[in-house]
């Protein structure tokens, strides 16, 4: 089975925004603001975690429909998200610290998060499709009944091991010293909707096209009238941001409902435009989405030395141990960088990137490794 392009490009868009918000990180300027430009600099990112999960799916529905069968596809999926999980704790922790002091910090980002969805739609994918689907919805229009599941425990129990359910929902107990940036509600939810969103992409063009456009446009409209709602019966509170941000500044941790149709929807709906677009820019989109998992693993580095050596430029030192919790950086306000110095570090980097991508699709289609279907 032929690659779906439009998935590829969209993954790719995603990827080449989330190099913004990561080089932010390094850069000491804060994720919130009223300024619009850092505002929107920021926002941009936040279509990057939905769309890579929902593609994830996706990705694990075409797959399967290549192998025919559950099986292999469900011991895929389990052996892939555990290698996820330990990527994430070691490879990309060290990436993100460049240090391996585990008591000063341990993070359980998002690809953990999308490793544990891996293993958890494993089961799941026997069912059918379309009954996938729903439960991915229901988690994820539902997800605030995962917060009391805690509150049924007697004290004492929920005092011991409370702290298990903190990467699952957050319910307000301590996550002993784990960092818990993504938790696993309603993450899963979207891996499953996007997983039976598969079923759409492999009808007939015009009519995956046509619900496509449906589907997306139909996300936005509920996210218009529910923010606008939202916006008009809880009055804004002294100092707060403008309408037009209030209402763009939905909650991403854990991921609101709003949250998701906000940045699924028109995700979705660029699909049709993404299956037309043709020249050099959609070739270079279509080899990041091609390769997402190895652009991850190598970006994150590359943004940490470029960071370190502008620090040397500007300052003539490093300061590492502003970036040993990364990406939670503690850079003082008079060494952070202003946004001119963001987008140049996020363009050479990106442009690096791409020449490393496009070597390592070629390898891949070169190849016929099993192990490559894992980066």
């Amino acid at each position: 089975m032929t690659r779906i392009r439009s998935v590829d490009i969209v993954r790719g868009v995603v990827m080449v925004l989330m190099a913004i918000d990561h080089v932010r990180v390094y850069s000491g300027i804060p994720a919130g603001s009223a300024d619009p430009a850092i505002f929107f600099t920021r926002w941009v990112t936040h279509f990057c975690a939905p769309v890579f999960v929902f593609l994830a799916g996706t990705s694990a529905y075409l797959y399967g429909r290549k192998l025919a069968n559950t099986r292999p596809l469900a011991r895929y999926l389990l052996t892939r998200g555990l290698l996820l999980v330990l990527l994430e704790l070691t490879v990309i922790r060290f990436a993100w610290t460049f240090n391996f002091d585990y008591r000063q910090f341990t993070l359980a980002g998002v690809i953990w998060m999308l490793g544990w969805c891996m293993v958890l739609l494993a089961p799941l994918v026997r069912l059918p499709a379309k009954w996938i689907g729903v439960i991915g919805l229901a988690i994820i229009f539902f997800q605030q009944v995962f917060r009391y599941p805690p509150l049924l425990l007697p004290p004492s129990v929920r005092n011991s091991i409370g702290w298990l359910w903190e990467f699952i929902y957050p319910a307000g107990a301590e996550s002993r010293g784990i960092a818990i940036l993504y938790v696993l509600v309603p993450w899963i939810g979207v891996m499953a909707a996007g997983y039976a969103f598969g079923i759409i992409l492999v009808r007939e063009p015009s009519q995956r096209r046509r619900l496509c456009l449906g589907i997306g446009l139909s996300a936005i409209t509920l996210f218009l009238i529910f923010g606008i709602a939202n916006l008009l019966l809880n009055p804004a509170p002294a100092h707060a941001l403008p309408p037009l941000l209030r209402l763009l500044n939905q909650q991403k941790y854990p991921a609101s409902p709003l949250f998701l149709l906000m940045t699924l929807g028109p995700a979705i709906a660029l699909l049709p435009l993404a299956e037309r677009a043709r020249g050099w820019f959609s070739e270079v989109l279509a080899t990041f989405g091609h390769v997402p998992m190895f652009y991850y693993l190598l970006h994150i580095p590359l943004i940490h030395l470029a960071a370190l050596f502008v620090m040397f430029v500007r300052h003539r030192t490093l300061h590492p141990e502003w970036y040993a919790t990364a990406p939670f950086s503690s850079v003082p306000p008079d060494h952070r960088w202003g946004l001119p110095l963001l987008y140049l570090v996020w363009a050479i980097v990106v442009t690096l990137l791409y020449f490393a991508c496009k070597w390592f699709a070629a390898v891949k289609a070169r190849q016929n490794k099993t192990w490559l279907r894992y980066i």
